[in-house]
């Protein structure tokens, strides 16, 4: 989806715009409870509408991307969520701050899903998901340095995300514009590929990630009332921790697929359950700090696998949107399950629950991981079951920007003479009997390895 061959940039822009305040989440949630006079389960509810937007925009936008074209849809959701943070860090009364929250969080969603099927497009989305979630992780780590120390009530952190949107705002113009009817013509429609790994891949995202979210959007109260930490200590552990995800995510892109996708999905979901038992069950600042940077270290890992694995599904990215929105709906819920949880059952009984739960979809996900294998299409490849050739998908869909010859140009038309001699090549084959056997198999064999 890039303009460019290898120009991951704007996406990698796009994708921390759009990320940014599901990151921001704990210190949102915390000084809307301070500041607004919320209660914990209502601040956690307004944080699940901001996510709920944003899931809600991603599903809207799963599979129109391509015909919409990239920098459309990015430029307005970068407007949406300057407009809506913006407003809501203005506003002085609820119900404004909740309109704001819920038109910046459908602005995040939408430059989600622009940077999510740019991704899935490209050669190798798993590094380029590793080099957005690097990106997000220290634009993150920053402002949890900086915000504490400025004050601001409730308004600081929304303006940070407003800020961010807007200085994305010139990546765009890197992005694909929209395309002809007859540059979006592709003979691969109708049904979703491996929609049975699909499915299970977005369910597990879903309780996966609110459980994520459901430790990350109670942890500064954790750190303040359980831990009884200062508001700029907490932010310091999670500046920490953030950095030590920037290392895990550095790792996890070195690393790429030399072990598959199956190892690191699955034990890093079973560190990630530890951490969290250990963070939710923390009285002390050493606990806290370990269990937060533990957790931070392997959870942008495994989300950068998750991310990697849904691309490969399906190179026009509809998986990627698809499992992406489904995980925005986890993250939504997650605030709300875990202040409801923390105030019923006491944050170290919402640790273990939480552990459990991520421990249990751990299987399916691991499975998914197995079985389709997770290669990314590159040109010259071709995908499991009868796939076609990559080559093919992204002349036609304008996936692997150029990778391959497009539609209607000459090195298209070179391409199809060469199929039509293969396709003769084999009718001889089938007809020369056994006496020309020997000479046809060898002359096939030249033509292919033209």
């Amino acid at each position: 989806m890039s303009s460019r061959p290898g120009a991951a940039w704007p996406l990698v822009a796009v994708f921390t715009a759009g990320y940014l305040a599901s990151y921001l989440l704990p210190t949102v949630v915390g000084r809307l409870s301070a500041h607004l006079g919320l209660s914990p389960a209502q601040a956690g509810l307004v944080g699940s509408a901001l996510l709920l937007s944003s899931a809600g925009a991603g599903f809207a936008l799963a599979g129109r991307v391509e015909r919409l074209g990239a920098r459309t849809p990015a430029r307005a959701g970068l407007i949406l969520a300057a407009v809506g943070y913006g407003c809501a860090a203005l506003a002085g009364s609820v119900p404004l701050v909740v309109l704001g929250v819920m038109v910046g969080g459908f602005g995040s969603g939408t430059a989600t899903a622009v940077a999510a099927s740019g991704i899935a497009a490209r050669r190798d989305p798993h590094r380029t998901s590793s080099l957005g979630l690097l990106t997000v992780s220290a634009t993150a780590g920053v402002l949890y340095l900086t915000i504490p120390h400025l004050g601001g009530g409730h308004r600081l952190p929304f303006a940070a995300i407003a800020l961010v949107a807007l200085l994305v705002w010139p990546a765009t113009a890197r992005l694909d514009g929209a395309r002809t009817a007859e540059e979006t013509s592709s003979p691969i429609t109708g049904r979703l590929p491996h929609r049975r790994s699909g499915l299970v891949l977005a369910g597990g995202m879903l309780v996966w990630s609110m459980a994520q979210n459901a430790l990350w959007g109670v942890s500064s109260r954790i750190g303040l009332d359980q831990a009884g930490l200062s508001e700029v200590t907490v932010g310091a552990v999670f500046a920490a921790a953030l950095g030590a995800g920037l290392l895990g995510v550095t790792g996890a892109g070195l690393l790429g697929a030399r072990l598959g996708r199956a190892v690191p999905i699955g034990l890093g979901t079973v560190v990630i359950a530890a951490s969290i038992v250990l963070s939710s069950s923390a009285r002390d600042l050493g606990s806290f700090a370990i269990g937060e940077i533990m957790w931070n270290t392997v959870y942008p890992v495994v989300l950068s696998y998750l991310i990697g694995l849904a691309a490969s599904l399906d190179i026009r990215g509809r998986w990627a949107v698809l499992a992406g929105s489904a995980s925005s709906v986890g993250v939504a819920c997650g605030p709300l399950l875990g202040s409801v949880l923390s105030e019923e059952a006491g944050y170290p009984a919402m640790g273990l629950i939480l552990g459990a739960a991520t421990l249990l979809v751990a299987a399916p996900v691991t499975a998914v991981a197995l079985h389709t294998g997770g290669r990314p299409l590159v040109p010259g490849s071709v995908r499991r079951r009868g796939g076609a050739p990559a080559a093919l998908l992204a002349a036609t869909t304008g996936g692997l920007s150029g990778a391959v010859p497009k539609l209607g140009s000459p090195e298209q038309a070179v391409t199809e003479l060469r199929v039509r001699r293969r396709r003769l090549v084999r009718s001889a084959i089938r007809t020369a009997g056994p006496d020309g056997g020997s000479g046809q198999s060898n002359a096939y064999a030249s033509t292919s390895a033209r």
